[in-house]
């Protein structure tokens, strides 16, 4: 899977896709301190150990650097940014019940805009699976020659464990 390139500059600054979401029931917010755990451990059980390191990471500064999305009290999607590499995007991921609601575009969103108020002209997504999805929802283009990019080489956790 490839990098993917999205330029931040040409994105207007807008929010309203908290308020789409809100209507159809669903919060988007940063997480806090007190959450780390229960939301750590929900990554890693509905999608991988490798993804629920980095979002760990995403609670190592002074505000995470990541957005969960909830539905009445349930968590059931998150996204976070900085959490491989500065500028990256990633990992991000929605339970397989609320996919195609928009919950997955409102998460990318969420990280896109917050990183481009923290002064990114760019963010990378790594690795980008949804290619298509990633093109239609922040115009990202993928960068040639970025697979497999700053994943090559990581440890594997069966072989070492």
């Amino acid at each position: 899977m490839p990098d993917l390139l999205v330029k931040l500059y040409e994105h207007p600054l807008s929010f309203d896709f908290v308020g789409r979401m809100a209507q159809q029931g669903v919060t988007i917010r940063k997480p806090i301190g007190p959450e780390k755990h229960l939301a750590v451990e929900w990554v890693c059980k509905h999608f991988s150990k490798r993804w629920a390191s980095e979002f760990d990471v995403s609670f190592s500064g002074p505000q995470p650097t990541s957005f969960i999305a909830i539905e009445g009290e349930k968590l059931v999607g998150f996204a976070c940014y900085d959490a491989t590499a500065r500028g990256f995007f990633g990992p991000t991921g929605v339970l397989e019940s609320h996919r195609g609601k928009g919950i997955g575009g409102a998460l990318l969103m969420a990280c896109l805009q917050e990183m481009k108020l923290a002064g990114y002209g760019y963010a990378v997504i790594g690795g980008a699976g949804p290619v298509a999805f990633y093109e239609k929802s922040c115009g990202a283009v993928v960068i040639p020659g970025s697979k497999p990019g700053i994943y090559a080489g990581m440890l594997d956790y069966d072989k070492n464990v």
